[in-house]
This record gives C-alpha cells, structure tokens and sequence, in this order.
C-alpha cells in the first residue's frame, strides 16, 4: 500500500515524504499563517499531473526510438469559487524540440499516458470514493 506522511514544523510549514524517502516542503502564504517556503499542496497536484503524464510521454517516445531534443510540460488551470477549490478545468500544453519528430507517434505517445498510463490523469478526470479516519495520540508519543 502507498504510503506518505507530512508533519507540521512551524508556521504551516509541512516537510511531507513518500515511501521512496524523499521529502518536499509545503507551506501556505505568510497572510494565512505560513512562510512562503513552499510549493502549496494545489500547486503540488498540478506538478504531480504533468510529472506523470511528462515521464509517460517521453518513455513512450523512447521506446518507439523517437529522438526529442527538449521537452516542456504546461499545464493551466482553473479552480472553483466555492470550496473545497477543485481544479474545475485544466488543460496540459506539451511542447517538443527535436527534429523530424513524428506527429502521429506524438499523438500515440500523448494518448496512451492521458488514457492508460498517468494516474494522476485519470485521478484528476473522475473523482472516486473518499474516506477518512483519525487517531488522537497523547503529546508524549510527539517525535520532536
């Protein structure tokens, strides 16, 4: 089972890392509390979309033995009024650098990571059950 974890330093700065063991810094605005030290969990969202759908891309591209001299990844979105602020609309921009790069193993590349592969994709498209549970520990068990 995946597995994460996050855990607050100050402010609302957060160090959050992954079963893999890598950590990344998450903080809030210094209006809401936080130090401007990080990447908002939204703009986390965003990152981990086009990070998936990116590697997706270019594996595939690889494997078709197409050579791509650069490769960028956009995404714009746009969120709700009302929370919980969901991404309503989000749209990727893939731009590739290379020449005689085919359009048509591209647009294979591009489908096949946007409907089987990325799962931050198909997590995106189509919201799925949601469930939670707590536990309250005493402040002795707090690891400092």
């Amino acid at each position: 089972m995946p597995f994460a974890k996050a855990k607050l330093v100050d402010g609302m700065r957060f160090v959050g890392w992954s079963e893999s063991g890598h950590g990344i810094i998450m903080d809030s605005s210094k209006d809401k509390g936080g130090f401007d030290s990080g990447p908002r969990p939204m703009e986390l969202l965003l990152l981990s979309l086009i990070g998936c759908t990116g590697m997706d891309v270019i594996y595939i591209l690889r494997k078709m033995r197409v050579k791509v001299d650069g490769f960028e990844v956009e995404v714009n979105a746009e969120r709700a009024k009302e929370h919980p602020r969901v991404y309503k609309k989000v749209h990727i921009t893939y731009t590739f650098y290379g020449d005689e790069i085919p359009e048509d193993k591209v647009k294979q590349a591009i489908e096949l990571s946007q409907n089987r592969y990325c799962s931050v994709s198909a997590t995106m498209r189509a919201v799925g059950e949601l469930t939670y549970d707590f536990v309250i520990k005493p402040s002795s068990e707090l690891q400092r």
